[in-house]
């Protein structure tokens, strides 16, 4: 059993799946006067202070993903990321497989990369867990007035307890699914359990310090192991940053309709629900011009 050649396998792997995925990392600010709360907001045509992201009072939130890589003996059938289950307890269990897991851009340094890999590094694939709300939440903050700076933006993943039960029941649903009759055939039996969740502990998955090793706790794995699937929300909360009709609180012809109005996000991709929204409004929206 040459394991090296196995961590060099899953690594090539892991680097497909980050380098269209990206990392989940936070940063620090500078001290800023924020509005936490744009109800009181009288009507002026500019603002000297900033709501979106601070008006919210501290409700930025990002659905928190772990995975774990399983090399398999056999081809697998190419799948981008989809979901295969909703636990009861609120946890979403989703899969990437095959030589597309990573996402499906036409042309980039990842698809040259991943072109150069060994077939093999493809027989096999990803089982993620995504927690849905979640319950933590974080903050945004403006690091300029300048539009085309980056905010620097702060999750705090599973600050919540319950976020990080649903991560470690999402964790062990996996461990069921891989020691299934089922998937037999889709596994080495040498890559033990333990061994699939060292590998993955190990790997660049974030900026975040490594503290797991198999005879911790699975809390310790989704701590160290969590990344993010780009389904943020929350910067721009109804009752708090836009009205009923998704206009932005004290100013004129400025409304905001899209997933940062939403308080909660479902463990799988909000695109439908986005989708829906923007129809309802645009409907109701050229209702009151017509009706007018």
């Amino acid at each position: 059993m040459n394991l090296g050649w196995w961590w060099r396998l899953f690594a090539g792997a892991l680097a497909g799946f980050l380098f269209f995925h990206g990392f989940a990392a936070t940063e620090t600010a500078p001290n800023y006067s924020f509005m936490y709360d744009a109800t009181s907001a009288s009507t002026l045509s500019y603002y000297d202070y900033i709501i979106v992201g601070g008006g919210t009072a501290g409700c930025m939130s990002d659905n928190p993903m772990n995975a774990v890589f399983i090399p398999s003996p056999l081809p697998v059938e190419v799948s981008l990321i989809q979901v295969v289950g909703i636990t009861h307890f609120g946890s979403y269990i989703e899969a990437a497989s095959g030589e597309n897991f990573a996402g499906g851009a036409s042309s980039s340094p990842a698809v040259e990369y991943m072109n150069n890999l060994d077939e093999t590094t493809f027989r096999g694939g990803f089982i993620l867990e995504k927690v849905m709300g979640p319950i933590s939440t974080g903050h945004l903050e403006l690091r300029t007035r300048n539009p085309n700076d980056n905010p620097s933006v702060t999750f705090n993943y599973f600050k919540d307890p319950q976020d990080l039960q649903r991560c470690v029941q999402g964790i062990q649903t996996i461990e069921k699914i891989i020691e299934s009759k089922a998937f037999f055939r889709f596994r080495y039996e040498f890559l033990s359990w333990p061994i699939l969740l060292n590998m993955t502990a190990n790997a660049p998955l974030n900026l975040l310090p490594k503290h797991y090793n198999p005879s911790m706790p699975l809390e310790v794995f989704c701590k160290d192991t969590v990344m993010t699937i780009w389904h943020y929300h929350g910067g721009c909360q109804v009752g708090k940053v836009v009205d009923l009709d998704y206009k932005v609180l004290g100013v004129d012809a400025l409304r905001v309709i899209d997933g940062s109005t939403f308080n909660d996000s479902p463990g799988t991709n909000p695109q439908a629900t986005v989708m829906m929204l923007g129809r309802y409004m645009g409907v109701k929206i050229l209702s009151e011009r017509l009706a007018n």
